[in-house]
């Protein structure tokens, strides 16, 4: 448990956390890009940038960086969930 603890407090555990989004993001695009199923690239990326950027305001917390950048990666978060939510609305 004490190792956990460390991965956490240090923020190593985003870097984790990124790497598996990385990799899932690679998984989803060569099994849509080979079967020609699955999500549609661009609902990938945007959701998945979302989720990176509250990934690095978590950084951000956890390292004690300046609230500037913890804002700054909030707000990317917003916005790529904006840009996710256009990407996905129904053009009717």
């Amino acid at each position: 448990m004490e190792v956990l603890a460390d991965l956490i407090k240090s923020g190593q555990v985003t870097g984790i956390l990124i790497a598996v989004m990385v990799t899932e993001a690679a998984v989803l695009i060569a099994y849509r890009l080979g079967k020609g199923r699955g999500f549609a690239v661009p609902y990938i990326i945007s959701n998945l940038l979302a989720g990176l950027f509250l990934v690095l305001a978590l950084r951000a917390a956890l390292t004690g960086a300046a609230w500037p950048w913890i804002a700054a990666s909030l707000a990317a978060a917003g916005i790529a969930h904006v840009a996710d939510l256009v990407v996905r609305w129904p053009s009717t």
